[in-house]
C-alpha cells in the first residue's frame, strides 16, 4: 500500500514544473530584483567598467585633443561661451560637451582622465537609460538584455572610455526620438503628449547644443521616414509641431541665438558654412567607400550585430506599443546608416548612434528566443564563427607581428610604401608577447559559446558577450596604450617637453591639436605664430620648435637656419634660433 502511494508521488515529483525549468528559469526565480536594486546595481557596474583606465593612454589625436584643448583654453581665458582652440574661435562645434570636460577639469585637473570623465558617467547613464526603457517597454529580462548588449559590444564599451563628443550627442538625440516615438501612438493622453513633446525637444535641443542640428536633421529623416511607412499615422498636430520647434529654438538661443546678438550673423554663418563642407566635401584622410560604416557596425559592434538579423522577423505575440518602438528603431539605424555614407568624410564616430538600434535589436532577438525557446540556424552560426574568428585573429596576430616586427620589416618591409608608417612600427615600444593571450581567450569563449548556442542560445550569448567585455577590458590595458605609444608617443613626449618654455611650438605639414594641449600653450602669442612659414622663414621674436613628419622633411634640411634635433619614429623635430631684430643705425657726422 505504501509503494502504491509513493509512485504517483515520485510521479508527480519527476513532472512538476520545476523538474522542467532549465538552469536560467532557476536562476531567475531566485534573483528576483527590484528595479531600484538592478539600478544601483548597474551604476556600480557601470563605474567599475568606465572609470579604471581613463588616463591610461595619451589622449589620441585629432578629436580627443581637439576637445580636451578647448575645455583647456575655456579655463585659461574664463570665456566659457566661444569654443576656441588655440585662442582663436572654433566654428566647428557648440560649447556643450566641452562645459562637461571643462567641468570635469575643475574637479580633477587638465588631463587624460578628467577629459575621459564625462564620457564615463555618460556610459553609466545610458545603461540605466537602457535597462529603464527596456523595463517600462518589455520587462526586466529585456532590459538586462539590452544592457548587456550595449555594454559587451566592442565600440559602444569603448566609447564610454574616449574623450570624444558622441556619447552625449547619441544619448540626448535617442531620449528624443524615444518620446517622438511614444508620442506616435495614438492611445495617449493630451496632457501625456504635451509633457513628451517638451522632453524631446529638450532632448534634441541639448543634442543641437552637444554638436550641432545635424540632430534636428535625423530626427526629421526619421519623422519623415516613419510617415511613409505608415501613411495616414500622424506623428505630430500642427499645434504641437510648433510647440515643439519653438522649445528646440529656445533651447538652441542658450548659444546660437546669444552668439548673433554677441558676434552678429558672422558667428552662425560660418557654423553652418562648416557643416555643409562636413557633408558635401571629404576631410584630409577621412574618405571611404560607401559600405564603410556598414563594415564598422559589423565589426564593431559585434557581438550585437549579429544578433539583429534575427530580430526582423514579425512577432505577433508584441504589443502594439513593442512594434512601434520596434519600427522606430529599425527606421532609425537605416535613416543613420544611409546618411552617413553619403556623407563624404567617413570617420568611425560618425555612424555611432547606431549603436542604439542595433543592440535594441540584438536584445529584442535574444528575448524572443528565450520566451519561445526557438534556436539560430546554421546560417547564424557560421556568421558567429566568421566574425568572432577574425577579430581573435587580429587580437593574435597583431601582437604577434609586433613582438617580431623587427625580423619581418628586415623581409618584408619594403611592402610598406609608407615611410612614417615604417618609423612607427620601429618606436621602442615592448612588446612581451602576453598580448596573444587576449586574443587566444576570445577565440576560446567564441568555440564554446557556439558549441552552447545551439542548444541553450541564452547560455551561448551570455558566455559571448561576457567574454566580448572581458576582452575589451584587458584590450585596453595591454595593447592599447603600445599602440598609441607606437602612433604619437615619441611626437607628444616632444610637446610636453616644452610645456613651461616661452617658446613657440608647431606642427608643419601635418594636423595636430596635441601639441597645443601638451605643451599648454598660452594666449597672447603673435598671430602670425600660428603659421609656419613664418615660424621658418619670420623675424621671429623667440625660440622655435617645429615637427614634421619624416616623409617630408628633406625640404626643412636645406633650410640653414633650421637646427635638426633628431628624428623618432616618424618624426623629425627641428629648432630655429630667435632673430635679433635690433638694427644698429650708424651715424654719419657731416
Amino acid at each position: 500500500m505504501r509503494l502504491l502511494n509513493f509512485i504517483p508521488a515520485r510521479k508527480l515529483i519527476l513532472e512538476s514544473p520545476l523538474q522542467k525549468k532549465s538552469l536560467l528559469d532557476i536562476l531567475r526565480d531566485k534573483m528576483q530584483f527590484s528595479s531600484a536594486i538592478i539600478n544601483f546595481l548597474i551604476v556600480i557596474g557601470g563605474a567599475a567598467l568606465f572609470f579604471p583606465l581613463l588616463g591610461g593612454a595619451h589622449l589620441f589625436d585629432w578629436d580627443e585633443a581637439n576637445f580636451a584643448e578647448s575645455a583647456r583654453e575655456m579655463i585659461v581665458t574664463g570665456d566659457y561661451f566661444h569654443v576656441q582652440i588655440a585662442y582663436d574661435i572654433f566654428w566647428e562645434k557648440p560649447p556643450l560637451f566641452i562645459w562637461l570636460q571643462a567641468i570635469s577639469m575643475h574637479l580633477f585637473g587638465i588631463n587624460e582622465f578628467a577629459a575621459r570623465f564625462p564620457n564615463a558617467v555618460a556610459g553609466i547613464v545610458t545603461l540605466l537609460v537602457l535597462f529603464n526603457i527596456g523595463n517600462r517597454e518589455f520587462d526586466k529580462r529585456f532590459g538586462l538584455l539590452w544592457v548587456m548588449a550595449y555594454a559587451c559590444s566592442i565600440l559602444p564599451h569603448f566609447y564610454f572610455k574616449s574623450g570624444i563628443i558622441d556619447p552625449w550627442f547619441n544619448l540626448f538625440i535617442f531620449l528624443g526620438l524615444y518620446q517622438i516615438a511614444k508620442l506616435s501612438q495614438l492611445d495617449l493622453r493630451n496632457n501625456s503628449r504635451t509633457r513628451r513633446i517638451l522632453l524631446a525637444a529638450v532632448f534634441i535641443g541639448l543634442a543641437i547644443l552637444t554638436k550641432g542640428p545635424v540632430a534636428f536633421l535625423i530626427i526629421w529623416i526619421c519623422v519623415a521616414m516613419y510617415f511613409l511607412v505608415k501613411k495616414s499615422i500622424r506623428v505630430f498636430s500642427f499645434k504641437e509641431l510648433l510647440v515643439f520647434i519653438g522649445m528646440v529654438a529656445l533651447i538652441s538661443f542658450a548659444w546660437f541665438g546669444i552668439g548673433i546678438i554677441k558676434d552678429g550673423p558672422f558667428f552662425i554663418t560660418e557654423f553652418i558654412a562648416y557643416q555643409v563642407r562636413l557633408f558635401s566635401t571629404e576631410g584630409a584622410g577621412h574618405g571611404g567607400p560607401v559600405y564603410y560604416h556598414f563594415l564598422v557596425l559589423l565589426l564593431g559592434c559585434f557581438p550585437a550585430s549579429i544578433y539583429i538579423f534575427k530580430s526582423f522577423i514579425r512577432q505577433y505575440s508584441d504589443t502594439p506599443s513593442q512594434r512601434n518602438l520596434k519600427m522606430w528603431m529599425i527606421i532609425s539605424l537605416f535613416v543613420v546608416l544611409i546618411l552617413f555614407s553619403i556623407v563624404q568624410t567617413k570617420i568611425v564616430h560618425y555612424s555611432s548612434f547606431c549603436y542604439f538600434p542595433i543592440t535594441f535589436l540584438a536584445a529584442y532577438a535574444l528575448h524572443k528566443v528565450y520566451r519561445h525557446r526557438t534556436y539560430f540556424s546554421k546560417a547564424f552560426h557560421i556568421w558567429f564563427v566568421v566574425l568572432g574568428g577574425i577579430i581573435s585573429l587580429v587580437l593574435i596576430l597583431v601582437p604577434l607581428f609586433m613582438k617580431y616586427r623587427e625580423l619581418l620589416l628586415a623581409k618584408g618591409g619594403k611592402y610598406i610604401g609608407d615611410e612614417f608608417v615604417l618609423e612607427n612600427l620601429k618606436s621602442p615600444v615592448e612588446w612581451t608577447g602576453s598580448e596573444i593571450s587576449i586574443g587566444c581567450f576570445y577565440l576560446a569563449a567564441i568555440v564554446l559559446a557556439t558549441i552552447y548556442h545551439y542548444r541553450q542560445p541564452i547560455i551561448g550569448a551570455a558566455i559571448l558577450f561576457v567574454s566580448t567585455l572581458i576582452t575589451v577590458q584587458f584590450t585596453m590595458y595591454m595593447i592599447v596604450p603600445k599602440v598609441e605609444a607606437h602612433i604619437q608617443g615619441s611626437v607628444i613626449n616632444f610637446y610636453k617637453a616644452q610645456k613651461g618654455k616661452d617658446v613657440y611650438l608647431e606642427s608643419v605639414g601635418f594636423k595636430s591639436y596635441a601639441d597645443l594641449f601638451y605643451a599648454e600653450r598660452v594666449p597672447g602669442l603673435k598671430s602670425a605664430s600660428k603659421h609656419s612659414d613664418w615660424l621658418m622663414n619670420g623675424p621671429i621674436d623667440k625660440d622655435a620648435y617645429l615637427v614634421r613628419k619624416i616623409n617630408h622633411y628633406k625640404e626643412m634640411d636645406q633650410k640653414s637656419d633650421l637646427e635638426k634635433l633628431g628624428s623618432e619614429n616618424g618624426y623629425v623635430f627641428y629648432k630655429r634660433k630667435k632673430v635679433n631684430t635690433d638694427i644698429n643705425q650708424s651715424h654719419i657726422i657731416p
